[in-house]
């Protein structure tokens, strides 16, 4: 009986040995992997106009990664980005189940803007593709693809001033009130480029204001829909009915208008203006003796935020920036005197001397309170 018990047992175990034997043979045979997808693009320079906008002018395509699912459902993430970010930075687009996709012009230049891309500039970027089930496992990456792609110009929200003319600040927040025509040079904008605008103004508590395309004119002016933008930003429009709302509180600030976008911004300037700007510094004329000779070390004052003058100066030498003539107690300077003589960036009471050219000879320095730099060329 004792040995019946043993065999029956023995068998028993046998056979579960076995079940388990077969269990550890079992592979995945349903989800195997997939094969890294190789992608192919239509063209690797691309330079459309305006009028190529709604144009397809890029197709990307790549082979079925052949996952062990339906087709249909595999996922595939394009990505683009400027070249050398190892995609760091990559504008993504997403396609489910097709192997190829096509971007219009208008895509591709709103993604090159986006990565801070001049316009009418040729720019490297990047493309790959990346594989993946649809819950984006086992995902497998393509080859990179660099292409050289031109921006263009798109036509701005709110058409600039013709011809690079200029604009002005007028309203209750500002020194001038709403006398028209306002105090130049201190109430005119810069222009940054051709769709930004730019100043530093001196602005009351809770005032208003309008910005104009002419001086001493109130046939047009930019504005915004309605004064509810709170004193900090805001949208704007030729002729529109209300005036900005300036800030809640007094001081220093940079207004800039963006044309491209007609948006507008106030913020706090990072200096205020002086009411002139002298040269001093062992590249001059006059040397380290202060006060230095008057006009011919005065800046002149272009707008609201730049002074500029053109001066002989000595080769090697070096230079500072003062706002009263005759008095050391206070300058504008650089944090460390390394900007090579051609310009670099200051600040009010900053610790270093800036660094004059090479060469003797005569050269114009614009000094751009706006951006905090200044240059100096001949």
């Amino acid at each position: 009986m004792k040995k019946n018990i043993y065999r029956l047992s023995l068998v028993v175990c046998v056979a579960a040995a076995s079940l388990v034997a077969c269990e550890k043979k079992m592979t995945n045979q349903y989800f195997g992997n997939g094969s890294t997808p190789t992608m192919k693009v239509s063209a690797t320079t691309i330079a459309p106009t305006p009028a190529d906008s709604m144009n397809k002018v890029l197709a990307i395509s790549w082979t079925n990664p052949h996952y062990s699912t339906d087709s249909a459902s595999e996922l595939y993430t394009i990505q683009i980005d400027s070249s050398g970010r190892n995609f760091a930075k990559a504008y993504s687009i997403q396609v489910t189940g097709a192997l190829s996709d096509s971007l219009t012009a208008k895509q591709i230049n709103t993604i090159a803007l986006g990565f801070g891309f001049k316009y009418n500039a040729a720019y490297n970027m990047d493309v790959r593709v990346i594989s993946s089930y649809p819950n984006y496992n086992e995902e497998l990456t393509s080859n990179t693809i660099t292409i050289s792609y031109t921006t263009y110009v798109i036509p701005p929200k709110v058409v600039p001033p013709s011809g690079g003319g200029g604009l002005y600040l007028v309203g209750s927040a500002t020194n001038g009130g709403w006398t028209n025509p306002v105090p130049v040079p201190t109430q005119a904008f810069e222009e940054i480029d051709s769709v930004d605008y730019a100043g530093v103004f001196k602005l009351s508590a809770g005032g208003q204001f309008l910005v104009l395309p002419v001086n001493g004119s109130w046939s047009n002016k930019f504005a915004t829909a309605d004064n509810t933008e709170s004193g900090s930003s805001g949208t704007f429009a030729y002729n529109a009915s209300n005036n900005f709302t300036g800030p809640a509180n007094a001081g220093w600030y940079t207004i800039w208008l963006n044309f491209q976008t007609g948006n507008f911004t106030i913020t706090p300037a990072a200096d205020s203006i002086p009411d002139s700007l002298f040269l001093v510094g062992s590249a001059t004329v006059g040397g380290w003796n202060n006060p230095v000779p008057d006009p011919g070390q005065a800046f002149t004052q272009i707008n609201s935020s730049q002074f500029s003058i053109s001066a002989p100066l000595s080769a090697s030498g070096q230079f500072l920036f003062l706002p009263v003539n005759g008095s050391w107690s206070n300058k504008y300077a650089t944090a460390d005197n390394s900007e090579t003589g051609s310009g670099g960036t200051f600040g009010y009471d900053a610790s270093n001397n800036f660094t004059g050219p090479a060469n003797g000879g005569t050269y114009t320095i614009l000094v751009d309170f706006v951006t905090g730099k200044f240059t100096t060329s001949q």
